[in-house]
């Protein structure tokens, strides 16, 4: 985990700026846990974790929840029996942004059960 990223703010991004280069991503993927996946394309990443019911995987998605509307930057989520998949990416420029990294950051210093 990043401290760099966990003490950054997103910043909202309407379009007008271009995505993350393939080798932008994979330079900010080296501060994640190694969770985390970059897409082949560079376009998003993603990452899943196991629980050992479903309310410790509820649990987990909800305090996503909680960071991705402190920083107003929301993942797609899969929750189910033992399982919280997460899906980064910044639909409004078709790919990454600092953004997706932060918030993916503020993700790996969530606790676990």
């Amino acid at each position: 985990m990043s401290d760099a990223l966990t003490g950054q703010r997103c910043v909202p991004c309407e379009g007008g700026v271009a995505p993350l280069t393939l080798e932008q991503a994979q330079t900010l993927m080296k501060q994640l846990d190694a969770a985390w996946q970059l897409a082949a394309d560079g376009r998003s990443i993603h990452a899943e974790w196991k629980f050992k019911n479903f309310y410790h995987a509820m649990s987990f998605a909800n305090a996503i929840a909680h960071v991705a509307n402190t920083e107003d930057h929301h993942p797609d989520l899969s929750v189910g029996y033992g399982y919280c998949r997460v899906v980064y990416n910044t639909h409004a420029i078709g790919g990454l942004s600092q953004n997706d990294f932060i918030c993916a950051a503020k993700i790996d210093a969530l606790p676990r059960v």
